[in-house]
């Protein structure tokens, strides 16, 4: 209660801004959807803290950032990663690039192409298929790779079944055209591919949109009352919001 006033508070001074958040259903399946302003909102990526530590959690960053009078306005997991915790594709943060592109196809979610990077520039955020990605090579200042592509340009994967049986809770990210807005979607229950990319082109009219991951799927949201905590987790996008009180 105390957070939603603060919160609340600094909105109304124009001090900050942070992401809405709200819970939606569509068709039957519901999802918990995070609007981001690009153009007033701070979005970044998370791996490492400052000993080269992998964050893991929400709270976790929430306490480094505590540190420097800021917190997290939402966040949620942001791409596959190895056993280490090291992204299994393309990774920048803050301009530094900490794993190259893979072009190739490969094995599980992240291999079935066409798949996606996030780039997060100065004003803007835009979910790029892979090779289109690499032939524009964009200057990120926040990257994240991973797949498959939910939207591809208006249009479903192509691999995407109507009755597929594989189905998870799954997070995903959706960007509008002009890059002004990134939506951050995770579904409340169990959804297959076809269910949860139809949600980003027919529900959110989004033109590309980007899988990120299913079954570990986590969402930071205070606006919902939600801190998910589960094993350790690799990559983790964010907005910051600037509370102009440092911790002591």
């Amino acid at each position: 209660m105390i957070f939603r006033f603060a919160l609340m508070w600094l909105l109304s001074a124009g001090v900050v801004q942070a992401a809405s958040c709200k819970d939606v259903t569509y068709e039957g399946a519901g999802y918990s959807v995070c609007h981001v302003d690009m153009a007033s909102e701070k979005l970044q990526l998370f791996l490492y803290d400052a000993e080269g530590v992998p964050y893991g959690q929400f709270d976790t960053i929430n306490r480094a950032l505590k540190a420097d009078g800021k917190t997290l306005g939402f966040a949620m997991n942001a791409g596959m990663y190895h056993d280490d915790r090291a992204p299994v594709g393309h990774y920048v943060e803050d301009g530094k690039e900490l794993m190259r592109v893979i072009p190739n196809a490969g094995p599980g979610n992240f291999g079935l192409l066409p798949n996606g990077v996030l780039c997060i520039r100065e004003g803007r955020a835009d979910v790029i298929e892979t090779l289109r990605f690499v032939d524009e090579a964009p200057n990120c200042t926040h990257a994240t790779q991973s797949g498959p592509m939910l939207v591809i340009d208006g249009a479903l994967h192509p691999r995407f079944l109507k009755d597929g049986t594989s189905r998870y809770l799954r997070n995903g990210v959706g960007t509008s055209a002009n890059g002004k807005t990134a939506v951050f979607v995770i579904s409340k229950g169990f959804v297959n591919f076809h269910t949860f990319g139809s949600f980003f082109r027919d529900h959110l009219k989004l033109p590309q949109a980007l899988f990120f991951d299913g079954n570990v799927s986590r969402l930071y949201a205070p606006d919902l009352n939600r801190n998910d905590f589960g094993r350790r987790l690799g990559p983790i996008i964010g907005t910051v919001i600037d509370t102009g009180a440092p911790a002591n």
